[in-house]
């Protein structure tokens, strides 16, 4: 029985990160709304990074890494799981491509996210604005190289494993959410000086929208869960063995998007007669 398991690394991701963006906000409203030094003219509203750089930057690292390792664990395992078998495998090299894709530009964009939290806006201002950048298009080419697997394997399993295209869905939204949140962004920050407080929003915005990408891959991985005398569609079933009590078998928490070891069309569980 393990019901924790590698769904584990997305909550914990999500968690640090909505925890370290709450304490951010709530230490610049309990100062009183401060302008921070790295702030610009007529800009009232502080950004992520202009907290970050003001004594806060401890927590603006420390929150940044352990957010991307244990999201980018959650990639890893998510490969593995489906190359295991444990999870719906990939169908082709292309498939496999695009996940191998994904692990390398979601590392890409751990770098970013870790390297302008190092790099604050105050000292390192053009090195600050590029690893943004970084940060913001690899995990998004990520995404893209995401939903491009999820579309080819959950159309291929279609109709026994909805949950990839739901999740495919969900991660769809995000990608379209997160490039007219990025585009609006980069307009009011980048070229028009008045709109300095939009910017600043809409990057609180970008970042709350992250969280629930990263809540996304627990639609991902929790199918690899086992556990004994539990299954969430209401089915229970008993291995016969030699004596008059049926000995319990050990069942998939869900069979949705489970791999070759839920097999739907035999009566057989990984060699075990039920």
């Amino acid at each position: 029985m393990w019901i924790i398991s590698f769904w584990i690394f997305p909550v914990i991701s999500a968690c640090m990160w909505i925890a370290m963006l709450a304490a951010m906000l709530a230490t610049w409203c309990i100062q009183g709304y401060p302008i921070y030094p790295g702030m610009e003219p007529g800009q009232t509203i502080a950004y992520i990074s202009d907290v970050g750089a003001e004594g806060l930057q401890p927590l603006f690292i420390a929150g940044s890494a352990v957010t991307v390792v244990f999201l980018d664990l959650a990639f890893i395992s998510e490969r593995w799981l489906r190359h295991a078998g444990q999870l719906v495998p990939n169908k082709g090299w292309f498939d496999k491509g695009c996940a191998i894709g994904s692990i390398f530009f979601s590392i890409a964009g751990a770098a970013g996210l870790i390297l302008l939290s190092i790099f604050d806006t105050v000292h390192h201002n053009r090195l600050h604005g590029g690893f943004l950048a970084m940060f913001l298009v690899a995990y998004l080419v990520s995404a893209i190289l995401v939903c491009i697997e999820y579309l080819r394997i959950g159309i291929f399993y279609r109709p026994h494993h909805r949950i990839l295209l739901v999740s495919f869905g969900i991660k769809l939204f995000f990608i379209i959410v997160e490039v007219a949140l990025a585009i609006g962004f980069g307009v009011c920050g980048w070229h028009e000086p008045h709109h300095r407080n939009a910017a600043a929003v809409l990057e609180w915005v970008i970042a709350l929208v992250f969280t629930f990408y990263v809540l996304s891959f627990i639609i991902d991985l929790l199918p690899s869960v086992r556990t004994r005398n539990h299954v969430p569609q209401g089915e229970k079933r008993m291995g016969s063995g030699h004596s008059d009590q049926p000995a319990i078998v050990e069942e998939p928490l869900t069979q949705n998007s489970m791999g070759p070891n839920a097999n739907h069309n035999t009566s057989f569980y990984r060699g075990i007669a039920v």
